[in-house]
């Protein structure tokens, strides 16, 4: 065997194994590295190979009882931001008989489940209850919107639906069955996306909410350290210039000196509440200042109480 037909079959393989499975045109094979892939998608699509929430599937003209031998049209539907084509699976576990539509086939080898023929992202099927009450019938249907690339990689989009029809006489059936539709996927991300202007105009007031917020502040924090130095700065010139804190009478100091405490410890711990509860910084800053005042006093209190006695006024 030749170098070169070496090179060329490893890497036919290669491409087989990496073939999309349910973005595949002519319809997913029923397993897909020994996983049944309307029960457990495709681990080759999407990003990391996990279901998205950014592809709407759906299927409208579910029955929510059924009827023993009645033939349900349904129609399932894929939608996507970006995409428009895609594929899907769906099985109900050997429960009734599906029909397929245009655009849809039987899976080889799967019991009666159906699949897409050729991509699209809307399918007319059919599917027929069983002829006697078996039970509930139990679906599984899986979607695949693909970004036409023409590999399987992050830019596809899968996931999956499992839903029951009741059987008969457990529920009270629909009087249009037609107008019932199951679906599963964020509506958000498909309607929810925001046109540019849209977009510039939230990115420039959250600019002006942050200027807003900032300039806040910085003032306020910068004029409650002004405030902070000029009282630090009063005391200095009055301990330099003006001889020191004049005397204040026992008498007097004691009262004066409880007060201003109590006040000071519920600052203390209306602050350390605040904190703990992460109030708001502006009344946080508050709480802070009243606190920074009340110690302020307390200090006054004390140094003028042992302030030595020097009467201004001798007669």
């Amino acid at each position: 065997m030749s170098r070169r037909f070496s090179v060329l079959l490893v890497a036919t393989l290669a491409l087989m194994l990496a073939a999309p499975v349910l973005g595949n045109s002519q319809g997913p094979p029923w397993l897909h590295n020994d996983r049944i892939v309307v029960e457990e998608g495709c681990s080759c699509h999407g990003a990391g190979g996990a279901p998205s929430s950014e592809v709407i599937l759906s299927i409208s003209g579910v029955p929510r009882v059924y009827e023993t031998g009645q033939t349900y049209d349904m129609v399932i539907s894929l939608a996507h931001q970006s995409y428009v084509s895609g594929g899907y699976m769906i099985w109900d576990y050997e429960a009734g008989n599906f029909t397929p539509g245009e655009g849809s086939k039987y899976v080889p080898d799967s019991g009666g489940a159906l699949s897409h023929n050729d991509i699209g992202n809307d399918w007319e099927i059919q599917w027929t209850a069983p002829a006697e009450d078996t039970g509930d019938a139990h679906f599984s249907l899986a979607g695949n919107i693909v970004d036409l690339s023409g590999a399987p990689d992050a830019g596809d989009h899968w996931t999956l639906l499992t839903f029951t029809v009741n059987a008969p006489d457990t529920a009270t059936a629909d009087a249009d069955v037609s107008l019932r539709t199951i679906s599963v996927g964020d509506y958000e991300s498909l309607f929810g996306q925001k046109s540019p202007e849209e977009i510039e105009a939230e990115k420039q007031a959250e600019i002006a909410d942050e200027y807003f917020v900032q300039g806040n502040l910085y003032f306020w924090t910068t004029l409650s350290i002004l405030i902070v130095a000029a009282v630090i700065q009063g005391e200095f010139y009055e301990r330099r210039f003006g001889g020191g804190p004049p005397h204040l009478d026992m008498r007097l100091a004691l009262p004066q000196g409880i007060r201003r405490g109590v006040l000071t410890l519920g600052m203390a711990i209306a602050f350390g509440w605040a904190v703990d509860t992460a109030l708001p910084w502006g009344y946080t800053l508050v709480i802070l200042m009243c606190l920074l005042w009340g110690v302020f006093g307390v200090y006054r209190t004390v140094v003028q109480a042992r302030a030595v006695e020097n009467p201004s006024d001798m007669v």
